[in-house]
């Protein structure tokens, strides 16, 4: 095939047919993927996220699903003055513009009171370290009691004027009393003395026995020379 013949058939109307059908699905390609990637990621489309705090979680569920959105329980929180199940925080925040099916991330007021653990703090701490320690973990802490015992020494908690041992649950709205030594003994604790030792008085001795020997200085005649 000579250099006339190839542009010959380059000419013909069969393979510039050919070529401008495929520049037409490359040209609907692109258009495709332009709109298509517009549709599927919303372009141009928000949505203002409703203020839902405060409100219960069934209301809250369903004023974010009409407005296209999704809502999910991140987490759970305690406000004794709110009721139960009612949402506490939302992420994104209130008037916040985003796309339709976007997730909103709720916080939910507990259904019961929360409690702590008591720690190990009695009988092994001071009131300084006890104090300390129950104030850094959340609890509510009135005067501390004092009792008989070694100053400043920890002998026992209570709340309500009952006792509690490390383990315990006490809710975080209960007020925990710390009992503490004030330094003097307890009048009812007994004491054993013990006698100290005494020297044997003078012309006393004391065998092994037990038995008291006792003896007279003798003196001998003088002799006159």
């Amino acid at each position: 095939m000579n250099l006339s013949d190839f542009f010959r058939k380059f000419k013909s109307r069969y393979l510039i047919g050919n070529l401008c059908a495929m520049m037409a699905v490359v040209v609907v390609a692109c258009i495709g993927v332009k709109y298509g990637l517009d549709v599927y990621t919303h372009h141009g489309e928000s949505i203002s996220i409703p203020d839902v705090r405060k409100k219960t979680f069934e209301d809250a569920q369903y004023l974010l699903e009409q407005a296209g959105l999704q809502v999910v329980v991140s987490d759970t929180g305690y406000v004794r003055n709110l009721k139960p199940g009612c949402i506490l925080e939302q992420t994104p925040e209130p008037g916040e513009r985003v796309k339709s099916g976007h997730i909103i991330y709720v916080i939910v007021n507990a259904s019961h009171t929360p409690t702590l653990t008591v720690p190990d703090v009695i009988d092994n701490s001071s009131l300084r370290e006890a104090m300390a320690k129950l104030s850094a973990m959340g609890f509510k802490l009135t005067q501390p009691e004092f009792i008989d015992g070694e100053k400043d020494w920890v002998y026992g908690l209570t709340v309500k004027g009952r006792h509690v041992v490390a383990g315990d649950k006490v809710s975080i709205d209960d007020w925990v009393t710390v009992q503490v030594g004030n330094g003097q003994r307890d009048s009812t604790e007994d004491i054993d003395y013990i006698d100290a030792p005494y020297p044997a008085e003078e012309g006393i001795i004391e065998n092994e026995g037990g038995d008291v020997d006792e003896f007279q200085e003798v003196h001998g005649p003088i002799n006159d020379q």
